[in-house]
């Protein structure tokens, strides 16, 4: 596989050197690491967003904290009001 990083896509090489220098290894392991990553990690995300002791406000600093550029996550609070 090849990864284009030429002309517009010259921000590719920089995302790809910054992910082989925060895990230590070659760029071909770094973007395969990546990959394995990134799934898990969003839906580790979303399980911590789901929990029912955080408050809206908390699960909305912790979207907004979790969130970036490819990615982001909203929360949204739903109020069901039952008559008799």
């Amino acid at each position: 596989m090849r990864i284009r990083t030429d002309g517009d896509y010259a921000y590719r090489m920089d995302a790809i050197e910054r992910a082989a220098n925060f895990y230590d290894c070659n760029k071909t392991k770094a973007v395969v690491s990546a990959c394995d990553d990134v799934p898990r990690l969003i839906e580790a995300a979303r399980a911590v967003l789901e929990r029912d002791d955080l408050t809206h406000e908390q699960r909305q600093e912790i979207a907004e904290t979790l969130s970036t550029r490819a990615t982001t996550f909203e929360v949204e609070q739903s109020v069901t009001v039952d008559r008799d």
